[in-house]
């Protein structure tokens, strides 16, 4: 068992895992790590809390400190100038008529990149862009495609339950969703109905498979044949919540039927 402390960078964004370098963090605190794209200023989310080493996934790097207030104001300022640099690539983007979509720009805290997110619907040949933003800012330029879930996330909204969008509020990750889902939970597959505002599957659909799955041990399929008390029949519908099952057996009629009374073929 290792000690870690679960750090974000945005709001609501992912939570990775550094190793504490013995401080104390309490959650919201603000300090100084090192990653793979530079120093970043980062937002401690969890308490320094211990895991297996071997469910890591890469090796951890450690906290260098607390940030102080002189970093706080580097911070704001890389913030201030990286909103500039957004309007500059958007000027950009017009000039060499590039099809894409910018979301965000980000300086390392200690701007050693700038980091430019965007959407666009195929490969584009953005040389001439980053060449220039290279030449304006004097830092190397990292521009990455992202997929419309993270757009949604960035931008925000609400969502057919008529609540803020999960992926804005809360979510720090995006959890595999798939079709199997909704047919597990016997939702209509309309896609006005089962997609959300980026036109991918509901993330909720996620939430209650696992107790869908549970629930549906022992029940028949729909289209099952099965035997009743009062005969073989085909099973019409299913309410996997309830436990219960609907069986047409011929001659007799709608058959109503509880879960692990009666046996399916």
């Amino acid at each position: 068992m290792i000690k870690v402390v679960g750090i974000s960078f945005k709001e609501y964004g992912k939570v990775y895992h550094f190793a504490p370098d013995g401080t104390e963090y309490q959650i919201g605190d603000k300090v100084i790590v090192e990653t793979e794209r530079g120093s970043q200023i980062g937002f401690v989310r969890t308490e320094v809390f211990e895991i297996k080493e071997e469910s890591l996934k890469s090796a951890l790097s450690t906290v260098k400190r607390k940030a102080t207030s002189k970093d706080l104001e580097k911070y704001e300022k890389n913030n201030e100038d990286a909103h500039e640099a957004l309007k500059k690539c958007r000027e950009l983007i017009e000039k060499y008529k590039l099809e894409m979509f910018v979301i965000d720009a980000q300086f390392a805290f200690d701007r050693s990149q700038l980091f430019i997110r965007f959407m666009a619907d195929s490969r584009i040949d953005f040389r001439n862009l980053a060449k220039d933003l290279a030449n304006i800012y004097r830092t190397r330029i990292e521009l990455r495609q992202i997929g419309v879930r993270d757009k949604a996330k960035e931008i925000g909204g609400c969502g057919p339950c008529g609540r803020q969008l999960c992926c804005a509020k809360f979510m720090s990750d995006f959890d595999s969703v798939s079709i199997n889902m909704a047919k597990n939970q016997n939702i209509a597959l309309n896609p006005t109905k089962i997609n959300g505002v980026c036109g991918r599957l509901l993330c909720c659909l996620k939430y209650e498979d696992a107790c869908y799955k549970e629930y549906q041990k022992g029940m028949p399929q729909v289209g099952k044949r099965v035997k009743t008390e009062k005969g073989e029949g085909k099973v019409i519908s299913v309410d996997v919540l309830k436990g219960t099952y609907r069986v047409n057996v011929p001659d007799v009629g709608i058959v109503d039927c509880t879960r692990g009374t009666n046996e399916s073929q």
